[in-house]
C-alpha cells in the first residue's frame, strides 16, 4: 500500500506542467531585477539630493558671507573713528562709537556648513576684523563661476586647485618636456579657502560699496 501512496503522490508532482515551472522562473528573476533597479534609483535620488542640498547650502554661504563682508566695509566707512574695522563681529550688532544705537547686522548668522555660529575671522594687519570665513574642512561643490565681488575667493581656489586661472597652458609638442620640481604638499580645498574679506579703495581713489 506503501508502494501505492508514493507513486500515486509521484503523479501528483507530475501533473504540474513543465511551462508553468519555467514561468514561475522567469517571474522570480524579474522580481529580483526590478527590486535591484529599484534600488539604483533609490540611490541615485539620494544623490541627487544631496548634491542638491549642498548647492543650496554653499549659496547660502555665499550670501551669509557678503552681508558680513557688506556690514564690515559700512562699519568701516562710517563713525567718529572712520577708517577703523570692528574688533569683534558683534560690534556689527551694536558700534558703541555712537552714542546712538548703530547696527549693521540685526544678527550673527549661523554657518549653513557647520550649523553653528562660530566663524573664523580675517585679521586686518592694522588691528580689528577684516573679514569671516567657514570653520568647516569639508571640501566644497563649487570651484569656479564666482561672483565679480568674490574674486578674491576665486584667485584662493585657483591658486589652492592648481588651475592658473582655469586655462589650461598651450601644449608645445616639439619642446623638450623641462624637470619639474615636486609640488609643495598643501592642505586640501576646504570651506575655510572662501574667505570674505572687505577691502577700502585705494586712498585717493573712489569709495567703493560696502560689499564691494
Amino acid at each position: 500500500m506503501c508502494t501505492a501512496v508514493r507513486r500515486e503522490h509521484r503523479g501528483w508532482v507530475n501533473l504540474m506542467p513543465t511551462g508553468s515551472r519555467q514561468q514561475a522562473g522567469f517571474t522570480y528573476i524579474g522580481l529580483l531585477i526590478a527590486v535591484v533597479l529599484f534600488g539604483l534609483a533609490s540611490v541615485g535620488a539620494a544623490r541627487l539630493l544631496a548634491a542638491t542640498e549642498r548647492a543650496g547650502r554653499e549659496t547660502e554661504l555665499l550670501f551669509i558671507g557678503h552681508q558680513f563682508r557688506q556690514a564690515i566695509g559700512s562699519y568701516f566707512q562710517s563713525g567718529p573713528t572712520a577708517g577703523q574695522y570692528p574688533s569683534t563681529l558683534e560690534d556689527l550688532l551694536l558700534d558703541k562709537r555712537y552714542p546712538t544705537p548703530h547696527r549693521y547686522l540685526r544678527r550673527l548668522f549661523v554657518d549653513p556648513i557647520t550649523s553653528r555660529a562660530d566663524w573664523g575671522v580675517v585679521n586686518a594687519p592694522e588691528g580689528g576684523i577684516m573679514g569671516v570665513y567657514s570653520r568647516s574642512e569639508r571640501e566644497p561643490k563649487k570651484r569656479a563661476n564666482f561672483d565679480v565681488q568674490d574674486a578674491d575667493i576665486a584667485a584662493a581656489v585657483a591658486a589652492k586647485l592648481g588651475l592658473n586661472g582655469g586655462q589650461a597652458p598651450n601644449p608645445q609638442p616639439f619642446a623638450a618636456p623641462a624637470l619639474q620640481p615636486a609640488p609643495l604638499e598643501s592642505a586640501p580645498y576646504s570651506y575655510q579657502d572662501w574667505k570674505f574679506v572687505y577691502r577700502p579703495p585705494p586712498t585717493g581713489g573712489a569709495r567703493q560699496p560696502a560689499g564691494g
